[in-house]
């Protein structure tokens, strides 16, 4: 009886378009996945050490699947076959090793790892794309492999905190600079009376230029460009409370640094959470104040802003963190934030009353 043919295979391209699909198709998966359950005492060192594994072998199938796809003759079908069950297996092993984390190490631990490991898997469908459908050895691919960012992402598994507390600590410093940054460029917009930082100066030259057709046909005038004196009278007390944001965030960032326990997981999570709606309600705010600028808007967003404020800081008082509830730099805080939104109200009531 003659024996059974073996299977056909699809040539060395279609493999790796078909590998980078499937593993794309695990990014929505560890997007929502929960934690495994298991009976067993979770043991830090292990996972930690099981992660790095994972990583360093990830990093070393993207090495020589690129290597062999950057000389010639290229793999044949069954080669190929060889190099995509390896890449599979890798992500399957650090996918498998994330799921071992447990909730109880901390929500804000789990996001960070979850980040690196979809940053690893989507690095890695993207090189394997990439080499589909060109030669690595290509110009058009050479640069885009080498700085690829599977190995960038698998570099960064053993700097990823490893345990709550420091990864609250470095969300917290993170969303301190967004803050800053936000910050700085209000008030570098607002020192130069410039809200576009001269990158309409071009069109300045010829303004001369400018007759009654080009109104009509909707080109901006200095009212959607500049502020007016009431625009500018009403950013003071937005800058104020961006800068009461930033104060607040750093506030927090130091007890938690100074009081917080990596025990109190549950609390630390809560810190976090609260504190990173701070810099998106920054920027809401930030973007509102560039002209034509919307009154109505800016004082719901800043009203927004003073809402995540005050429950940031409610949280943080009430938490472990906060050893002394009644220190005064909370009244201090919520006094100024209710300040500056007072004002935003005084100063936005004639536009709600139109």
């Amino acid at each position: 009886m003659a024996s059974a043919a073996a299977p056909c295979l699809a040539p060395p391209g279609g493999q790796l378009r078909h590998l980078a699909v499937e593993l794309r198709l695990f990014l929505p998966r560890v997007r929502v996945g929960e934690a495994r359950e298991t009976t067993e005492e979770f043991d830090r060192q292990v996972f930690w050490r099981r992660l790095n594994e994972a990583a360093a072998k990830v990093s070393g199938e993207a090495t020589a699947l690129t290597t062999a796809f950057s000389q010639l003759p290229l793999p044949s079908p069954q080669e190929t076959q060889r190099f995509c069950e390896k890449v599979h297996a890798a992500i399957k092993a650090i996918i498998a090793v994330y799921y071992s984390l447990p909730k109880d190490q901390g929500i804000t631990l789990r996001k960070l790892v979850r980040g690196t490991t979809l940053e690893i898997v989507d690095g890695m469908a993207q090189l394997v794309e990439a080499l589909s459908i060109t030669p690595a050895q290509s110009p058009e691919n050479k640069d885009f492999i080498s700085c690829n960012s599977v190995w960038v992402a698998c570099q960064q598994v053993p700097r990823i905190p490893r345990d709550n507390k420091a990864a609250a600590l470095l969300t917290l410093t993170k969303n301190v600079d967004f803050v800053k940054d936000a910050h700085e460029e209000m008030e570098k917009a607002v020192e130069e009376c410039d809200p576009y930082c001269g990158l309409l100066n071009d069109s300045e030259d010829t303004s001369d230029h400018h007759n009654d057709e080009d109104d009509v046909l909707g080109s901006p005038t200095n009212q959607d460009l500049y502020w007016s004196e009431e625009d500018q009278e009403l950013i003071i007390p937005c800058l104020a409370l961006v800068r009461a944001s930033k104060a607040c965030l750093k506030k927090i960032r130091i007890l938690v640094a100074e009081n917080g326990k990596k025990d109190q997981v549950a609390q630390l999570d809560d810190i976090v959470d609260i504190s990173d709606e701070i810099s998106p309600s920054v920027d809401d705010l930030a973007l509102s104040i560039y002209p034509p600028v919307c009154h109505p808007t800016v004082r719901i967003n800043s009203a927004k802003l003073v809402s995540v404020l005050k429950k940031a800081l409610e949280i943080t008082k009430a938490s472990h963190v906060t050893p002394q509830p009644e220190d005064s730099w909370i009244p201090l805080l919520i006094n100024a934030v209710d300040h500056c939104m007072n004002r935003i109200k005084e100063l936005t009531q004639g536009e709600l009353e139109l």
